[in-house]
This record gives C-alpha cells, structure tokens and sequence, in this order.
C-alpha cells in the first residue's frame, strides 16, 4: 500500500508540475501581449490616435457562366470600394496632423476617380462617420488611392461583373447588382449556386486606417461560387443574334424577338431581342431594353397557334386533313364577321384542311374549332401548357392569359381557335410546336446545362424532363405532313431550303389598338415558327417582329420566314447535316444537244398596280425554288405539273393581279425543240 501511495504522488507530482509549467508561459504569454497593447494604446492615444475592431464580411468570388461550347459568357473581375472614415480625417486635418486641406483632398480623389471635387466635397463636409465614395473602382486607380495616404480613406474588396461578348444574350444571362446578387435573367435564378459563401473577417485598426500587426483577429475565408454551363451555343446564338440586328434595322419594329430551341429535349439552343443592352453597364439601359421578351412577352400568336388548334381536333378525330370546308372569304359569328388576311383579294370556295393550313385560312380553322367544341379545346390548350408558365430556369416568365372557360362565348372560341382573343408567351408557344416536331411529347424547356464546382466536380447534370403526352406520334406526323406543305407551296415559301424539308407556319396577327380596345388596321405582329429536318428535327424556331414600321410587308411569311430559314440552315450546317447549296430541280439535256436555258425578261404591266395588287414576274426559265421564292416575295402562290424549268405560266406575266392570287406553273425538260 505503501509502494503504491508513493508511485502515485511521484506520478501526480511530476505531470502537476509539467501542467503548471505549461499554464505558466500561457499565462506570460498573454501577459506579455496585453501589456504591449496597454502600453501601445496609451501611446496611441498620447498621439491623439485611438484603435478600433473593425468586422468585415468578406465578399465570395462570383461563379462564371459558360455557353455549350465552354466560352465564357459572364464572369468577376476584383475591383474596390472607396471608403472615408469621417471622424478620422476630420479629427487629423483638425488637430493639425495632416498637412492637406479637405478641398484639397476633394481634387486629389476626384482626379482619380473621375468624380467633380465638389460633388465629393460635399460628402466630406456630411456630418456622418462614415461613407462610401465610389463602388467597383479598377485596381489600378485604387492603388493611386492608397499612394496618397490620406488618414480616414480606404478599400474593400468588391467584384464587377463583365460579360465580355457584350449585349450577346444579354437578356437570357441577366445583371449582376452592386452586392453581387443577381437580380435578373440566369444570374438571378441561379444566384445561390453562383454566389459562393461570404466570409468573415476581425481586424484591429488605428484611425488612420492602419493595421494593428500585433493585435489578435480572427478570420474565416469564402468559398467561390460554383460556375453553371448553359444549354445555348454561341455559334446558333451568333445567328440570332444578327437576324435580330437585321429585322430591326429593315423594319424599324418596336421589338423583335427570336428563340432557338432543341424541340427532342427542351434546350434553349438560342434566345434574345431587340432592343437590347449591355449587362455589364445595366444602369445605362430601360427595364424595357432588358426585358426577357422570349419569356415576358404576353401576345396574341396569330396564324402560328393553328398548328396547336388543328393538333388538337386531329387527335380528337373531328377532322381529317382531307376534310373539306367552305370558305367564302368570311363566316358570321356574331357579334362579328371573321375574315381571312385575303379576304379582299378572292373567295376560297371548298378547302380541305390541308389546303386551310397552306393558305392561312381564318375561316377553315374557326371551323375547325366550333367541331372541336369548348371543353375539349381547353383541355388540348392547357395540356400544350398554355394559361401556366413552363417552368423555364430564368427569372421573369409570364404565364400568358386565356379567357375563362365559363364565360366562353362562339365568337371567343372561333377567334381563339385561329390564333386571336388568347395571349401566349414565346416560350409557351415554342414549347408547344416542339410536342408536335417531337411526336407528341411536351417538353419542360431549359437553359442550364450542369453546374460544376470551381475545382472542376460536376454538382449536378440537368436532363430533359418530359411533362407529358400531348398528342399521339400518328397526329403529330399528320401535322408535320401538313406543315411541310405550308413550307413547300404554301405561305411559309420563303422558308424552303434546299435539300431539307422545312416544316412552318405563319402568323399576322392585328394588335389591339389601346385608345379603342378594337383591333388595328395598321398595327400587327408578324411571326413565323418552324423546325428541320420535318421528320427528324434538330432545331425549332420561332421569329416574332412586333409592329414592323418599313418594308414592303408586315406578313409573317414574309419578313419571318427568310430569318427562320437562315439561322435553320446555318444551324445544320453546324450540327453536320447536308444542306444543299442552290438545288436545282431536275433538267434533262441530251449529251448530243447545245441547249440554251431561257432566262426570265423584263416585265412591262399591263396597268399600274393600287393598294392590294402586284405585278406578276416573269418565270420562264426558272427552278421550282426559285418560282416559290420569286413569287412568294410578291405574296402570289402557285400550282405546279411536271418538272425542269418554267416552260409556262398562267396569268402571263406582266399582268396586274390581286395578291394571294395562285399562279399556274408548268415545268418542262429542256431540250432544243423546246427552249
């Protein structure tokens, strides 16, 4: 027992005096270090200087956005925030120890930072403690800052966000505010992924703004946001983005708008509008200038929402594309008469459905929707998503507007059915036309890619998300067959591209007039919406140009289709797939014949044309598609036999004919017996 007692106290004794070794230097060291700064704040404040605990949050590194091909769309640049320590500069010049006046340290600042002297001098001689100066001042001028050694003036660090293509999608990627938090587009929506975690910063300093080194602080580092990849492609989106710069130049258009979409997955391949902006001087643009019109613009669609009206009675069975119906040029409704776009030029008598769709005829499709019926027609409406936003991951969508199912009257059914009384968003009305391209299935439409952390981990993969089945892939072919033909012969002519087939629709929808509430005669928003290859599409798009103020036409066929068809064909060349440069149809030569192709000849008219009329051009000579573009440009259209080049054509040219008039084509192998 003994033994044990005294193995234990040597045991106790040894590790007690070891412990109290140890808290001893703690002790001391403490000691030391308050005393020191004891001592260094007494001479501070001898000095007429005093010491200050300064908490900062640190600001986290703002994550950059991608387009498909990795180029970076947005991203963060260091910058600084000028501060003043009021109380300091004012208790220094004061007392004498700083040999500058407050005037001249207004010059001295506002030399550097651009800014009128009196305008700082004025937050100088502000009886505050505190203010800012100047946000997201470059390195290089926060540096000639800090060489003047002003008592009271300082930095903290800020982040400017650049988008280096400028207005380049600039409405799809949204702005960044002085904070750092995105307050509109794709940086708002995903702004906690981007934005990183703040940090946290204690730090003592004297009142000339000068660091303690041996003060304790305590820190706690930021972590940089994640970067998010987006679904658009510069290249799809280059082509967009000059048809928008061409449309709004030719046709002075309040706006104009076009988006790009992938119709098997729901990607957003391209978007953007005019007028437009650049994100990285936000402040100098209009809310309007910046407005997402490709999800925030609520419109009437016109003719292009006969796709979603015929869609929708092919699949209940009240019609097939063979269906024949009158059209006299109008129906009786009442209250009103409906009237096609060409009611002025020649009654249609007896169309099929097909023929309805070629020719854009309100008459056919009001038809169309009284088979249909009310409450079907409201389920089709709201299973293609329209009345509720699709879910797109940008900050500022609308959900478009239907009128109340219960206070439906025949004349709103009739209308609505041809594209009228109902508004739609873009989005909405793209996402639709997909289901139909895509064979059936509604597509939640996206724009972001995947999200990846800055040391290159993905977070996450975002996948196409199927909503539901809309249509059967039967009715859904059906429509494509139909609206190949709108392209092929139709009013979509300008769309045709060699080698592809072009599925489309037009849209001239009258806008109503606000001092009225009645629809204008001169005001109208042209459109027109298509995708290729028809059979198996890569690509969907749709061009909307609102109240075209010059150029010849304000038909959709007519300045929406050309832009459709260029950023198509641009787009598949892109993608790989053979687009065939100046298709010639077929012409037959015998190898022992020297054949001279005729060429088309000036044109005298017979009579000078007025409103409503055209000229018909002379076509001899020329290739199917050079007959669809020709007479499409005059809004003619045209039946054809046979092949070759144009051997014939009835009226003959020269004559003065109403537009919408069909044109009698033959095409005829070229021979020597026949030139």
């Amino acid at each position: 027992m003994k033994n044990r007692s005294k193995r234990t106290l040597r045991y106790f004794s040894r590790d007690r005096w070891v412990h109290l070794v140890l808290l001893l230097m703690v002790f001391l060291v403490l000691a030391r270090l308050v005393t020191l700064q004891i001592v260094q704040a007494a001479d501070l404040k001898a000095k007429g200087i005093e010491r200050r605990t300064i908490d900062k949050t640190l600001r986290p590194e703002r994550g950059p956005i991608l387009d498909a091909q990795g180029n970076v769309l947005a991203q963060s640049i260091p910058v600084k925030e000028v501060y003043v320590d009021l109380k300091t500069l004012r208790e220094v010049i004061e007392k004498k120890q700083f040999n500058r006046t407050k005037e001249e340290v207004a010059n001295e600042l506002g030399n550097i930072l651009a800014i009128k002297p009196q305008d700082i001098l004025d937050k100088l001689n502000k009886d505050l403690l505190w203010i800012s100066l100047a946000h997201q001042v470059d390195t290089k001028k926060a540096d000639q800052i800090l060489a003047l050694k002003i008592p009271g003036v300082g930095l903290t660090d800020e982040e400017k966000r650049i988008y280096p293509m400028g207005n380049f999608a600039a409405s799809a990627l949204g702005i960044v505010n002085r904070e750092g938090h995105g307050v509109e587009g794709v940086e708002y929506y995903y702004d906690k992924v981007l934005f990183g975690m703040p940090g946290f910063k204690s730090q003592e300093q004297d009142t000339k703004a000068r660091s303690i080194l041996d003060a304790l602080h305590q820190s706690d580092p930021t972590r940089p946001g994640n970067s998010i990849t987006l679904t658009l492609d510069s290249t799809i989106q280059y082509f967009v983005e000059q048809q928008l710069d061409e449309l709004q130049q030719t046709t002075k258009a309040n706006s104009v708008t076009i988006l790009a979409m992938d119709p098997m997955t729901g990607r957003i391949l391209g978007m953007g509008s005019r007028p437009s902006f650049d994100p990285t001087e936000y402040d100098k643009a209009t809310p309007d200038a910046r407005r997402n019109l490709s999800i925030g613009m609520s419109y009437e669609p016109g003719s292009t929402f006969k796709i979603i009206t015929g869609s929708a009675a092919l699949e209940e069975g009240v019609i097939q594309p063979s269906d024949t119906f009158d059209d006299p040029g109008f129906l009786k409704i009442p209250p009103r008469i409906i009237t096609n776009w060409d009611s002025d030029q020649k009654p249609h008598g007896w169309l099929t459905f097909t023929q309805g769709m070629k020719l854009s005829s309100n008459v056919v499709l009001a038809q169309v929707g009284r088979k249909l019926g009310k409450d079907p027609f409201y389920t089709y409406l709201k299973a293609f998503g329209f009345g509720s936003k699709t879910g797109i991951d940008i900050s500022g969508e609308e959900s478009g507007l239907l009128l109340p199912q219960d206070q439906l009257r025949d004349i709103d059914l009739a209308t609505m059915s041809f594209g009228q009384a109902n508004s739609v968003t873009p989005i909405q009305l793209l996402t639709a036309i997909s289901a139909v391209a895509n064979g059936g299935t509604l597509y939640r439409p996206y724009i972001v890619d995947k999200i990846v952390t800055p040391d290159g981990q993905l977070v996450q993969q975002y996948k196409p998300t199927p909503v539901r089945q809309v249509i059967t892939k039967t009715t859904a072919t059906q429509m494509t067959e139909i609206l190949k033909q709108v392209v092929d012969d139709g009013t979509g002519g300008l769309a045709k591209i060699p080698g592809v087939n072009v599925a489309g629709k037009t849209g001239t929808a009258q806008k109503v007039d606000p001092k009225t509430g009645q629809y204008s005669t001169t005001d109208f928003i042209a459109s027109f919406a298509a995708y290729a290859p028809a059979d198996a599409p890569k690509i969907a798009v749709l061009v909307i140009i609102d109240t075209p103020k010059e150029g010849e036409s304000h038909q959709g066929g007519t300045i929406g289709a050309p832009r459709a068809k260029a950023i198509i064909e641009g787009a598949l060349q892109y993608f790989g797939l053979p687009v065939a440069k100046n298709t010639q149809s077929t012409v037959t030569i015998s190898p022992s014949d020297t054949a001279v192709r005729p060429s088309p000849k000036p044109v005298n008219p017979e009579r000078t044309p007025v409103g409503g009329e055209v000229i018909i051009p002379d076509l001899t000579g020329m290739t199917m598609r050079q007959v669809g573009d020709t007479l499409a440009k005059s809004e003619l259209h045209f039946n054809f036999t046979g092949s070759g080049l144009v051997s014939s054509q009835s009226p003959q040219a020269g004559k003065v004919v109403v537009k919408g008039t069909t044109v009698e084509v033959k095409f005829s192998a070229l021979n020597v017996a026949n030139p």
